[in-house]
């Protein structure tokens, strides 16, 4: 089914651009790319891995695609995973991004992958004209729905940068008249502070992360640039995008339905998403959460005259005392001091059993300020009890290669540094 739509696409696009690496300087249209797939050896593995930021990636999934192997994406030096074959009507295997444990395969169906790349590409209004600029990762659910399957399915042309830095950025989108540029926040973070925002880019998007509706105006004031935050899964792939001509007034809003999507909530106020893009099932380990079409997030959510707004993980909530906090609520609040450039809160089991757990709050600040003074800051925002009691001042609170601030990630740093202060 995938490898046939992809021949009708090259078939009908023929001689314009499909590929550009800039990495490597190597151009296809859609008919050298399809001629350079079928001179390609039969992939005899049942799962094959594509891998890298380069044009290989495209060769892989198509050489997948053409002789019946499932493909499994992989990060850079990532290792592929010890599971076996899923069934014979999956044919694609997405890795979760681990952001809240351990990461888990996601197995699809061609029908659903097919869902995904219609609902995002007529969600977006992702047009051939305006070539994908590809700065990341391929093999995230993210960069895999937003750039691979449009090129393959729809025909976007994808041009690839060798690198995220300002420079390359500017020269890979230099031979473009005019281009789609999906980030995530720490990249329009980035170029936004160097002054390298590409004038050729008509179609800005942000996924993978929260975006700050503070950076959003940012860039909208100095550069004119429209972000346009996507909110979106592994496992289902999109779930809302901000659509409208102005930036958000709050980080919270995540936009609204995308097409073929429809949320619900549960009882604990977490967003239940039906779709035909949702996955099959998570392999080779089941879950009720992901089944028949539905995908159970925890992802607390609120639904206002169409609109979607994010409340934080269940699972990140802090239990101070028996009462529950969102360290989303904490962090949008120490965000608003001039001073921080990033924040992360999470909680740790407390000494004080009483307690149950401790607010922490590692924050990255810009000035000559002291945890005393973000303190003072929150106690006149915020009840005292969901003020952090720990604090943790860093330059940069680096994400990772996903683009994803992991909450366990730095928690698991957090108590190396405390264990190294006090040994």
């Amino acid at each position: 089914m995938l490898y046939e739509r992809w021949r009708q696409i090259a078939q009908e696009r023929g001689n314009e651009l499909a590929l550009r690496d800039q990495g490597s300087g190597q151009r296809w249209t859609f008919a050298e790319l399809a001629r350079h797939i079928e001179r390609l050896p039969r992939y005899d593995a049942p799962i094959a891995h594509p891998q890298g930021q380069g044009a290989e990636f495209i060769f892989a999934v198509l050489q997948a695609w053409r002789d019946n192997a499932i493909a499994c994406p992989l990060e850079l030096e990532q290792s592929p995973p010890p599971v076996r074959t899923p069934p014979i009507s999956c044919c694609h295997l997405k890795t979760t991004s681990a952001t809240t444990g351990q990461p888990r395969q996601i197995a699809f169906r061609a029908d659903q992958l097919v869902a995904d790349a219609e609902n995002i590409v007529a969600t977006m209004g992702l047009r051939p004209e305006w070539p994908n600029l590809g700065v990341i990762s391929m093999a995230h659910s993210y960069g895999f729905s937003n750039l691979v399957l449009p090129l393959l399915l729809h025909g976007i042309p994808l041009i690839l940068a060798p690198s995220p830095l300002p420079e390359a950025v500017r020269r890979a989108a230099a031979l473009e008249p005019a281009l789609t540029l999906p980030a995530v926040p720490a990249l329009w973070s980035a170029w936004h502070q160097a002054g390298a925002l590409p004038e050729q880019v008509r179609l800005a998007i942000s996924a993978g992360a929260p975006l700050s509706a503070a950076l959003e105006r940012a860039i909208h004031e100095a550069a004119g640039l429209k972000i346009h935050n996507f909110y979106g899964s592994s496992e289902c792939g999109g779930i809302a995008y901000d659509a409208a001509d102005d930036p958000r007034l709050e980080d919270d809003c995540a936009g609204t339905l995308m097409k073929d999507v429809q949320v619900t909530l549960n009882e604990d106020g977490c967003a239940l998403v039906t779709s035909s893009a949702v996955g099959e099932t998570y392999w080779p380990d089941p879950d009720n959460v992901l089944r028949g079409g539905r995908f159970q997030t925890s992802d607390r959510a609120e639904l206002k005259n169409g609109w979607v707004f994010l409340r934080g993980r269940l699972g990140d909530q802090i239990n101070v005392a028996g009462r529950k906090v969102s360290p989303a609520s904490i962090e949008r609040v120490l965000a608003q001091h001039s001073a921080v450039r990033e924040c992360l809160v999470f909680g740790l089991p407390s000494e004080d059993a009483d307690r149950t757990e401790v607010v922490v709050a590692c924050v990255a600040v810009g000035a000559d300020v002291g945890a005393d003074d973000l303190k003072q800051f929150l106690l006149a925002r915020l009840p005292a009890w969901q003020v952090p009691r720990k604090w943790w001042l860093v330059d940069s609170l680096f994400a990772n290669q996903r683009g994803k601030l992991s909450r366990a990630e730095w928690r698991k740093r957090f108590l190396e540094a405390e264990l190294g202060r006090t040994s």
